[in-house]
């Protein structure tokens, strides 16, 4: 997975990555997105142990421990920075939109 691939995350990613500034193991991962997101962000075991394996090899997260079958995984230092500029992008979405949208009426989507 190349740097220019993780310049914009999915949001999988993004709360994977999120989830992992705790160690954390893989069901664990997926109950904290459930909790955090309300259910709005659902992660599958397939999607989460391809996405855990890809930021393995790019030295985004470390696996820690493993007891009976059960990896416990951690962001790194390159991890936690490829989450920071993430958290500014969507920040700076966010701002954008709310200086062109302040102040407009907002109609209910059907």
């Amino acid at each position: 997975m190349a740097r220019e691939q993780l310049k914009n995350l999915t949001e999988p990613m993004y709360y994977i990555l999120l989830t992992l500034t705790e160690p954390q193991h893989g069901y664990g991962i997926m109950q904290e997105v459930d909790r955090r997101t309300e259910g709005r962000v659902k992660i599958g075991a397939g999607t989460l142990y391809s996405l855990l394996s890809r930021f393995e090899e790019e030295d985004i997260i470390k696996q820690v421990s493993e007891e009976n079958r059960r990896k416990t995984y951690t962001i790194t230092d390159k991890g936690f920075h490829i989450l920071r500029d993430e958290y500014r992008r969507l920040k700076q979405l966010v701002s954008d939109g709310k200086d062109i949208l302040q102040g407009r009426r907002w109609t209910s989507e059907k």
